[in-house]
């Protein structure tokens, strides 16, 4: 599906011109130049912090201990928010799931997607916080395997690991380049043991350097991963930054693939959120078209997400499902693309909120589950019909004051951009004019 922005992907095999998508809804941050990728990627390490070693559970400290959980609520938590969805009972083969924790160990992520009712889901492999990582366990391996095999899951089809956001492949250091370059490939050996076909990464930043060195470095950097590895497909995500984010525009990803030599090895992932931050409507089914129809012409992929920032504000800011910027219809238009069938969807949505009892924010997964109900629930609805339209106002409405807070921030932005780029021009007139004068 087209990283919906609250976050759907969507991944193509180049070669084959098959598309696969994973919706991706999650709040992300902005990534404007180099500082503001720094501060994106300290975010969202924090952001998942969730994530830990596959090896072994996370460890509290031991001045303070957790409270350890009863049986009573070590169950209630196991109960399914909500029952997957047969695909055979729904008018496409959409296959929707969402970004979920493998703390504890991959194998987890398994019955994750289980507990909200997911079709396909995207994972870590291992730490997000650190380079070094221990191996993949043989059990956690094994009950991968078993626990996919048990609930109908194709980890080849339906599971869509998520790259590292230290990794920046397009890195010039060559020091910094060989780390970036073994964290890949040692995720990508980690998805051939699990069964493992497709690898969504962010492909970098230039570091100051052009774009056509950087697409250089990276289309490098995969080719000598493909030729470490056998099988998996890396997956180059479009991105929302302008400045040095690689991938922010269509023509960054085919110059990318132009250089990778086996094309069955490389594919796409579209990011909503990022798309439409990057200037691609997605709103209406005639912008959705020529959106899609330029992304077709100039690379041959697809994928989309919800979006909290507005058109064209190169801002990675996700929201969830209809309350942004892109609005419900856009989501519309991708449940109901024959395009998109076939192929996982991963939400990202925010799913924190306040506790009433604590007042401390809590993640409630009850969000995805209700999220995934909500886009299967558009496949084949009217979207001129009263289901559809109330639908849309009501989440339109709720993120209202979300969405004027964020234009205020971009409209603010703009206007001092404007500012600073007129006493620009002032000083290379009056510095001119010096010179003449000289």
């Amino acid at each position: 599906m087209a990283r919906a922005s609250t976050r759907k992907k969507a991944t193509v095999n180049y070669s084959e011109a098959e598309t696969e998508v994973e919706v991706e809804v999650k709040v992300k941050v902005e990534t404007n130049g180099a500082v503001g990728k720094t501060r994106a990627k300290a975010k969202r390490v924090k952001r998942k912090a969730d994530a830990e070693d596959e090896a072994a559970p996370v460890q509290e400290p031991e001045t303070a201990p957790k409270k350890r959980k009863t049986k009573k609520e070590k169950e209630e938590e196991a109960m399914p928010l909500a029952a997957r969805s047969a695909i055979t009972a729904l008018k496409k083969a959409m296959y929707i799931g969402a970004h979920v924790s493998a703390a504890g160990g991959v194998h987890n992520s398994v019955t994750n997607a289980v507990h909200i009712g997911a079709n396909s889901f995207a994972l870590f492999l291992k730490s997000q916080r650190k380079w070094e990582c221990p191996p993949l366990a043989a059990e956690a391996r094994d009950l991968f395997a078993s626990h996919c095999k048990d609930h109908s899951y194709s980890a080849g089809e339906h599971a869509l690991p998520h790259g590292s956001y230290l990794v920046n492949l397009a890195q010039a250091e060559p020091d910094k380049a060989a780390q970036a370059y073994n964290h890949f490939v040692d995720d990508l050996s980690r998805c051939e043991e699990l069964g493992i076909r497709l690898y969504n990464f962010h492909p970098g930043s230039t570091g100051g350097d052009t774009k056509e060195a950087a697409c250089g470095r990276i289309a490098a950097q995969l080719n000598k991963a493909h030729k470490a590895t056998k099988s998996v497909v890396t997956v180059l995500e479009n991105m929302a930054g302008s400045g040095n984010v690689v991938g922010s525009t269509w023509e960054d990803l085919r110059d990318i693939i132009a250089l990778v030599e086996d094309k069955e090895r490389v594919g796409v992932c579209i990011d909503t959120c990022h798309a439409f931050a990057a200037g691609h409507d997605l709103r209406s089914p005639e912008a959705f078209k020529r959106t899609f129809d330029s992304f077709n012409e100039i690379v041959g992929a697809r994928s989309v997400n919800d979006s909290k920032a507005p058109l064209g504000s190169n801002r990675d800011l996700h929201a969830n499902i209809g309350t942004g910027f892109l609005g419900l219809r856009a989501f519309h238009n991708v449940m109901n693309s024959d395009a998109f069938c076939g192929m996982p969807m991963v939400l990202e949505t925010p799913i924190d909120r306040k506790d009433e009892k604590t007042g401390k924010m809590i993640e409630d997964k009850q969000v995805w589950a209700d999220e995934i109900k909500l886009l299967e629930s558009l496949i084949g609805m009217d979207p001129d019909g009263s289901e559809f339209r109330k639908l849309e106002e009501e989440l339109h409405a709720r993120g209202a004051s979300e969405r004027k807070r964020i234009q205020e921030q971009v409209d603010k932005k703009a206007e001092k951009d404007a500012k600073k780029a007129e006493r620009d021009a002032k000083k290379g007139t009056r510095k001119k004019k010096q010179e003449d004068d000289d």
